[in-house]
C-alpha cells in the first residue's frame, strides 16, 4: 500500500514532468526566448502552409508543448504576428525619439538613415519579409499594423519639409525606401547584407544631397515672386 509519503512524492513527479511539456525548449527558461522560439516556428510555418491554414495546435505541436503553454505567450495567431510589428514600432520609437530631440538638419536626416537601416536589418528576417509581403492585408487591418503606418508618418514628418516643393520631398522619402527596397530588390542578388546595406545608404545620400542642392522651392500654387521692377 502506498504511504502518504509516496503518494506526495509520486503527485510532484508527475507535476514536474506537465511543467517540463508546456516548458518552450530554446536552450534558455523563461520569458523572451521563449516568446522568440514560438515566432520563429510559427513564420516556418505560415510561409510553409500559408497563415490560413495552420493552426495553433500545430504550432505547439512542432514546438513540442500544449496548447496550453502556447496560449500562455499568444492566445491566437494574430497575436504572434501583432509581436512582431510591435517589436518593430518600439525599436523605431526609441529611434524616433533620439532624433526628436536632435536640430533638424542634413546630417540628423543622414544619421537617422544610417541607424533606421541597422534597425531594419535586425529586423528584416528573411520570413518576416516573405510573411509580410504575402499577407500585406492581414497586416494592415491588425491594430499594430495601423500604428505601424501611423508611425511611418512620423518618420516622414522628420525627413521631410513641408515647405519644400513636392519633387523634394518625394526625393527625402525615396531615400528612405531605398533602405526598403535593397532588401526587396537585391536580396536575391550576389553580395552580403552589408554590402546591401552600404549600396542603399549610397543611393539615400545622394537623394538627400539632391533635395538640399534644391533648396526650398516655391510651391506650385506659389509662383515665384517677379523682381523686375527693383
Amino acid at each position: 500500500m502506498e504511504t502518504q509519503s509516496e503518494a506526495t512524492q509520486s503527485e510532484a513527479a508527475a507535476a514536474r514532468v506537465v511543467r517540463g511539456r508546456n516548458r518552450i525548449r530554446t536552450g534558455e527558461s523563461g520569458g523572451p526566448d521563449a516568446r522568440a522560439e514560438i515566432q520563429r516556428v510559427a513564420l516556418d510555418l505560415f510561409i510553409e502552409e500559408g497563415y490560413d491554414k495552420t493552426s495553433l495546435r500545430e504550432i505547439a505541436e512542432k514546438l513540442g508543448v500544449t496548447k496550453a503553454a502556447l496560449y500562455y505567450h499568444f492566445p491566437t495567431k494574430d497575436d504572434i504576428v501583432s509581436s512582431l510589428i510591435e517589436q518593430r514600432i518600439a525599436a523605431v520609437d526609441a529611434l524616433l525619439d533620439w532624433a526628436e530631440s536632435e536640430p533638424r538638419d542634413t546630417a540628423l536626416r543622414l544619421r537617422f538613415i544610417e541607424r533606421y537601416s541597422v534597425l531594419h536589418d535586425e529586423f528584416a528576417h528573411e520570413n518576416v519579409i516573405r510573411f509580410f509581403e504575402r499577407n500585406q492585408t492581414l497586416v494592415n487591418t491588425l491594430p499594430a499594423g495601423k500604428r505601424m503606418r501611423e508611425q511611418m508618418l512620423r518618420v516622414f514628418a522628420l525627413l521631410c519639409d513641408p515647405e519644400e516643393s513636392l519633387a523634394q520631398q518625394l526625393r527625402r522619402a525615396m531615400a528612405l525606401f531605398s533602405i526598403h527596397a535593397s532588401w526587396f530588390l537585391l536580396r536575391e542578388r550576389p553580395g552580403t547584407p552589408e554590402e546591401r546595406r552600404a549600396a542603399a545608404l549610397e543611393v539615400a545620400s545622394e537623394l538627400m544631397s539632391s533635395a538640399d542642392e534644391h533648396g526650398i522651392s516655391p510651391k506650385p500654387d506659389e509662383p515665384p515672386t517677379d523682381h523686375s521692377d527693383d
